[in-house]
């Protein structure tokens, strides 16, 4: 089989022209090679879809009887999308080039250099080297779509939490027990006494009835006259903190809260557009115990179409889940590994820690099959990160299965002497 793969790959090199491409935002660059890495020529050309037939023309340049372009992007995703989307639907051959791949041609070159061209000669090079393990490019508009909404509320949910942040610490100047008024600060009861009452001195005049009134709609009108009478007074033990500028300081939190309300407002309107998107791509990861309609988009942002992968190694290898072995010799040991896909490296973590953590009050495990596994290799001596990362690579089969196969989880009630 070896030598049928090297046949094949001397053949696939006097055939074809290999094309490496370094991708910017306003121009790329290519550079042309034949199956035996000369360089050939290289051309610059507009990022724009009107200018990318002006590639495949001068590729044309090149081209003898019976001979084909084969291309190689390193970002199908981002700067390079664009192109990759133009050249597939051109049924030209276009394959996904691992930029740490090409970072190791630039490494192992005798003399250290830097240019558009030599970076694209680079993934030129990696093309011919690796063209059978390289996988080809294949940009869906429907996964693609996914990951630019869970990528844009990520990035809301960054700023909501540095805005929350900031309002705790701008209201336990005027409030010092404030933690004790409600259980969220960002919960609506809480921001709209907030807004409405930056600081106590706001409330000088307010009576228990008046307050619990106020507060009656935004809590859905489940605000007690206990819970009204509880703040003002723990409001009147707290003294009086009002000082000079509070107008400004009162301004501060109020556009705290606004942006606050917007952030969550926005987050809210793209779990909307998620949750249809999701449900087309007939995945139903949804039906497992900790993964709700943002963690499986973003199982799917990340992992894109399954078929991808021809079984969970692959998808545990790309993750980073997998460990690595270092050897020499007689002597080989296994690490973490530290590489991969880190955010659905990320994803599966959370998702392990959900499963083995245990209700509020009655104790009872989330998952009884990955608490019983996780006390199991706890026993067995392995440390707690280690569990944690065994629950991540059974995991993984679980969800490529449900990927794989479109089905629902399906919760499984063993013993502890099963859960092995």
């Amino acid at each position: 089989m070896a030598d049928v793969n090297q046949e094949e790959h001397e053949l696939v090199r006097l055939t074809h022209i290999f094309v490496g491409i370094d991708l910017h935002k306003r121009q790329h660059v290519a550079v042309f090679l034949n199956g035996f890495k000369r360089k050939l020529g290289e051309f610059k050309f507009d990022n724009k879809p009107s200018a990318f037939h002006l590639l495949m023309q001068e590729v044309k340049k090149y081209l003898k009887k019976g001979m084909k372009a084969m291309y190689g992007l390193e970002d199908t995703g981002g700067l390079g999308r664009a192109l990759a989307v133009y050249l597939v639907e051109q049924k030209q051959i276009v394959k996904e080039v691992n930029p740490a791949l090409a970072n190791g041609v630039r490494k192992a070159s005798p003399i250290s250099k830097k240019s558009d061209e030599w970076d694209a000669e680079c993934v030129g090079n990696v093309l011919v080297d690796k063209l059978e393990s390289l996988p080809n490019a294949n940009p869906i508009d429907h996964y693609w779509v996914i990951a630019q909404l869970v990528t844009t509320r990520t990035a809301i949910a960054n700023e909501h939490r540095i805005l929350l942040n900031q309002l705790h610490s701008q209201i336990a100047h005027h409030y010092p027990s404030y933690r004790k008024f409600f259980s969220e600060l960002d919960g609506k009861t809480s921001l709209a006494f907030f807004d409405r009452y930056p600081a106590p001195h706001h409330l000088d005049a307010v009576t228990v009835e008046g307050l619990r009134e106020f507060l009656l709609v935004p809590s859905n009108y489940a605000c007690s006259l206990k819970s009204a009478e509880k703040i003002l007074k723990l409001v009147h033990e707290d003294g009086s903190t009002k000082r000079n500028y509070q107008e400004q300081r009162d301004f501060i939190i109020k556009s705290h809260i606004r942006r606050i309300r917007i952030c969550k407002e926005e987050m809210q309107a793209i779990e909307g557009r998620l949750s249809p998107l999701v449900a087309e791509t007939g995945y139903k990861l949804d039906t497992m115990y900790g993964v709700d309609i943002v963690t499986a988009a973003s199982f799917v942002a990340e992992i894109g179409n399954i078929g991808r992968f021809s079984n969970g190694d692959k998808l545990a290898n790309f993750a980073g889940i997998a460990p690595v072995q270092y050897g020499s010799g007689d002597r080989h040991k296994h690490y973490k590994c530290k590489q991969g896909n880190r955010a659905l490296h990320e994803l599966f973590y959370r998702l392990a820690c959900r499963q083995i953590g245990t209700k509020r009050g009655s104790g009872e495990p989330n998952n009884a099959y990955y608490y019983l596994y996780y006390q199991q290799k706890l026993v067995a001596g392995k440390t707690k990160t280690q569990a944690i990362i065994c629950i991540m690579r059974k995991l993984v089969n679980v969800i490529y299965a449900m990927m794989k196969n479109k089905t629902e989880y399906v919760k499984r009630a063993v013993q502890i002497k099963q859960a092995g």
